[in-house]
């Protein structure tokens, strides 16, 4: 590891001003990414400014119903929070479903949506790799490409990004508050992250010394319903090769008059592309449409009609259809059974 200097921020505008000063300074919160690349050489700060001990370590609910969770709130706390888990599942499933319980207690918010790649090129500084090294090429296209980009990747980085966070919020709509030289400012979690195009060494439209201090949930009808569902190699402590997280609400009185039909639904899938893909075509088909099989085939086939994929990771297309399908099938049923639930009650 290279020498480095060590400062902590004592509020978030010290933070900032810090960063300012040293264009290759880094925050460091929890470190389970950060310190891992510097201990292999791909990072190598000549500041890393501690953030991890700044007052942004609460959730709480606003006065409009949307939810406020500070940057340095721990993984594991976020999942097992009450209002997190009643109102948006999805979440608490996709962090619950990240690393391990070691590392979910260290892991933050912000640093889990700022976490870099996990691409074999890229963590190899042996190897060369466009993310890390722009302009030395990227071996990964023609190489071990099993866990790459289906969408949205380009001749300069076919990675994908790793968290699964990140994929849950995506599909709620979250906003990303952060504060920089210029104050603060809120950016929509799906334009947080960039693709690639011709540079991949910018994973985000964060400038260097922009901080993420909260990320907001907008409030959630108590008629959707949510879910999260990772196809990974092993059960635990593995990245996605595909993930899907949803939220989906059926039109009032639907579900008691033959097929129910769709009201709203968000889709963001994750370890197909540089960034959380929010599934735009899939979800422009299921809206105001029946919720059956078919529908939701369907939507899948629309989506995956801009795939692209490697010859290393064909296999993620048909991935993608399955846990795709396989979770709207079982969301549409969650919401049915609660519609009767409702229906039932009301009628007594």
């Amino acid at each position: 590891m290279n020498t480095f200097s060590y400062v902590r921020a004592v509020d978030p505008a010290d933070a900032v001003a810090l960063a300012a000063d040293d264009p290759n300074a880094v925050f460091l919160a929890g470190g389970t990414n950060l310190v891992d690349r510097m201990k292999l050489g791909v990072s190598r700060p000549s500041t890393v400014i501690d953030v991890s001990r700044l007052a942004l370590d609460d959730v709480r609910e606003q006065p409009d119903g949307s939810l406020w969770i500070g940057a340095t709130v721990r993984n594991a706390d976020l999942a097992a929070h009450p209002l997190v888990r009643q109102q948006y599942p999805v979440l608490s499933q996709a962090l619950l479903s990240g690393a391990s319980g070691q590392l979910r207690n260290m892991a933050t918010t912000g640093g889990n949506l700022l976490q870099r790649t996990r691409c074999v090129y890229f963590t190899d500084v042996t190897l060369p790799c466009n993310k890390r090294e722009p302009g030395s090429g990227c071996p990964a296209r023609d190489g071990y490409s099993r866990y790459h980009a289906i969408f949205g990747a380009s001749v300069a980085c076919v990675a994908v990004h790793p968290s699964d966070q990140a994929v849950a919020m995506a599909a709620l709509d979250a906003t990303v508050v952060v504060l920089g030289p210029a104050g603060e400012r809120r950016i929509r979690l799906v334009d947080l992250h960039r693709l690639p195009g011709d540079r991949p060494e910018q994973d985000t439209v964060l400038g260097p010394s922009d901080l993420v201090i909260a990320v907001e949930l907008p409030p959630i009808s108590g008629q959707a319903v949510s879910g999260y569902r990772k196809v990974r190699d092993r059960a635990s402590f593995a990245f996605a090769l595909v993930s899907v997280a949803a939220v989906l609400e059926l039109a009032d009185g639907s579900a008691s008059v033959g097929e129910p039909l769709i009201a709203d639904v968000n889709i963001a899938l994750g370890g197909v592309a540089h960034k959380p893909w929010r599934a735009a075509a899939a979800e422009e088909v299921l809206r105001a449409a029946p919720a059956t099989p078919d529908t939701f085939r369907r939507a899948a086939d629309a989506e995956l009609a801009a795939a692209e994929p490697l010859e290393g990771n064909a296999r993620k297309v048909a991935l993608v259809r399955k846990a795709l399908t396989a979770l709207l099938g079982e969301l549409a049923e969650r919401a049915v059974g609660r519609a009767s639930v409702s229906g039932d009650r009301d009628g007594r």
